[in-house]
């Protein structure tokens, strides 16, 4: 007799994971995947094996809205080994070299951070995740391949010194989307002459979620009604304002149709029912334009000022 598969449930919702170390980002959402025995699910904003700390699982209805978390600011805790560097910029990779390490003051140090705070341009690692002609740079990387990589934009917020001893250095970081920590580590074991990379690295922020609100996988292991600590959709869309639409705009929405506001901020902002049920992101604007409906794998609605 054919043994019929317990079918995957259908979840809506967010969980905040506090990823343990040694364990890719693919691979803890394989995990919770399975112990949710969820239908849909996917991570926002990948973190290496090396790393811990916050890493959104969106299941259903809110992988469709994913975008708004990766492109939110973070937040880690990075401690340095300086005068040793390696292939990779982490602890995981070759040594390379091997530099003394001099007698820095906290002012030379702290002196080297304030020159990377601000807007800058940074090129991606070879060993980071980025796909070059449909491949992993990482993969690359190991197979001794170098390949151009286009520097990057980013903007750092926050760059603080926590603690230090003679060759080591912990830092908070705040930095904008796409910007590389082990990169970070590098430029800083350079500008203090003795190279550096990471030993340590945790998120502790992401957009609007801190660590203090994640779960272990090894907790969830023990929760009975883990549908229960799923957030709303709606929570990966605090950062956008609000608005809520009569039963008609809200219909029209719901229909694909274009509707017409009195007032609001423009630009993307969070629709709701009057009952409080998420219709979607819209887009409003002077001009009109063509509404979507929530369910469209395309998710930005638009709205037209009147």
């Amino acid at each position: 007799m054919t043994q019929i598969k317990n079918p995957r449930r259908k979840l809506d919702g967010v969980l905040l994971l506090d990823k343990a170390t040694g364990v890719s980002s693919n691979r803890a959402l394989q995990q919770v995947k399975h112990l949710f025995n969820a239908a849909k699910a996917g991570h926002t904003g990948s973190l290496d094996p090396l790393a811990s700390g916050v890493l959104p699982i969106c299941f259903g209805e809110a992988t469709k809205f994913s975008r708004f978390l990766l492109d939110a600011d973070k937040t880690y805790l990075v401690t340095a080994q300086l005068g040793v560097i390696t292939d990779s910029g982490d602890s995981e990779g070759a040594i390379i070299a091997e530099n003394p390490v001099p007698e820095f003051a906290d002012a030379d140090i702290l002196r080297c951070i304030a020159a990377f705070k601000g807007s800058g341009s940074q090129v991606p690692s070879m060993f980071s995740a980025l796909k070059h002609n449909g491949q992993p740079l990482y993969k690359l990387a190991r197979q001794n391949i170098t390949v151009d990589r286009p520097a990057r934009d980013i903007y750092v917020h926050e760059y603080e010194l926590l603690s230090r001893t003679h060759d080591t250095v912990t830092c908070k970081i705040k930095c904008s989307k796409g910007t590389y920590i082990r990169t970070m580590v590098e430029d800083l074991g350079n500008a203090l002459g003795c190279g550096a990379h990471v030993t340590s690295l945790r998120r502790v922020q992401a957009g609007p979620f801190g660590i203090e609100r994640c779960y272990a996988y090894t907790d969830l292991e023990y929760i009975e009604d883990l549908p229960g600590v799923l957030l709303p959709v709606e929570s990966l869309l605090s950062g956008l304002p609000k608005v809520v639409l009569d039963e008609t705009d809200a219909a029209a929405i719901r229909n694909g149709k274009q509707i017409h506001i009195t007032s609001g901020a423009l630009g993307l902002v969070s629709a709701f029912s009057a009952d409080n049920n998420l219709l979607g992101i819209i887009e409003v604007c002077a001009a009109y334009a063509k509404a979507v409906r929530i369910t469209s794998a395309r998710n930005v609605a638009q709205l037209g000022v009147g």
